[in-house]
């Protein structure tokens, strides 16, 4: 007998670890704080767009976004510190607990999303960077540009400038400097690493924190089709020099098939009703966009075991070894 899609998914986790003192519920993970020091990272089969989360998960999308981050926090951290201890679950990520800046480092190299759509609007001024004259849409910046956001629990996050963050005093002038020296070193790495697989890293937003001991780390999830765009390398500058679209490796799709059914978060207007086949072709999406990015195959979890059982073992086992 065929599983069920919500059988085969993780929509929400429950658990009580050993001196834990805290549980917060995001829009896409779950994460357990243990005794103030670290962090249990359960990435689930939820997945949002336009700020809401949709009513049913998309089985291997919580396996595929957390192997996605731990294959870029691995191969980066030779140049940026991250918060990751281990990976001991497909699902799960353990790492150093910080106090998260109320910021994300959203770093763009090409005119793409919310950027063109704002100089399509006539605006040259984005968080306070001026854009050059004369560009049309997916054409490459001269350099990389940093348009940070504010970090919001709830609703849209909000653009704003490096002179405002400091003006306010959200962020120290010292702490800022190295967040933005880490976010071109990030990006130049993950773009190094696309160019390999084929691929443009066209922007992406990375978040920091600092320790108890005031060092800053990368934390959350890097490089993921949830955080990030990539476009195809081959053919780029063909249908830029046409004026075609370019191809893109995200989760775009998502957003482009909830917006032709009706939807874009606005009040007022109904989430369209998911049906199994379309969340089955999420699945192989999510999965395809896996194996691009990171050259690996995908090893799909087929366990006849319950899922949140065999997450929850694997996260005792491994604190039995943490140092509480």
């Amino acid at each position: 007998m065929a599983k069920s899609i919500e059988s085969q998914s993780i929509a929400s986790s429950k658990f009580t670890f050993p001196k834990q003192t805290n549980f917060y519920k995001g829009k896409v993970r779950d994460v357990y704080s243990i005794e103030d020091k670290y962090l249990v990272m359960v990435t689930t089969d939820r997945i949002s767009a336009f700020d809401h989360v949709l009513p049913r998960p998309i089985p291997s999308k919580g396996q595929v976004l957390n192997q996605i981050a731990a294959y870029f926090l691995y191969r980066t951290k030779d140049v940026v510190p991250n918060w990751v201890i281990d990976t001991p679950d497909p699902n799960v990520t353990i790492g150093h607990r910080c106090s998260p800046f109320p910021i994300e480092m959203v770093i763009r190299g090409y005119l793409t999303g919310h950027a063109w759509r704002t100089y399509k609007a006539g605006k040259r001024i984005l968080c306070g960077v001026q854009l050059p004259e004369g560009l049309k849409q997916h054409d490459r910046f001269p350099t990389p540009i940093i348009t940070p956001t504010t970090k919001e629990d709830e609703g849209h996050d909000m653009d704003i400038s490096r002179e405002e963050i400091l003006r306010q005093g959200i962020v120290s002038k010292e702490d800022y400097e190295m967040m933005e020296q880490y976010t071109y070193k990030l990006f130049e790495r993950g773009t190094e690493m696309a160019a390999e697989r084929g691929l443009i890293l066209v922007d992406t937003k990375y978040e920091f924190g600092k320790t108890r001991d005031d060092r800053i780390l990368l934390i959350d999830e890097i490089h993921t089709p949830d955080s990030s765009r990539y476009f195809y390398l081959d053919g780029y500058q063909k249908r830029q020099d046409n004026g075609e679209n370019q191809k893109q490796l995200s989760k775009e799709f998502v957003r482009e098939w909830l917006m032709e059914n009706g939807f874009q978060g606005k009040e007022g207007q109904q989430m369209p009703n998911m049906d199994d086949n379309f969340i089955n072709l999420v699945t192989e999406r999510y999965i395809d966009l896996y194996e691009r990015i990171t050259g690996l195959e995908f090893q799909k979890n087929n366990a006849e075991h319950d899922i949140l059982e065999r997450i929850e073992q694997n996260i005792l086992n491994f604190m039995e070894n943490l140092t509480l």
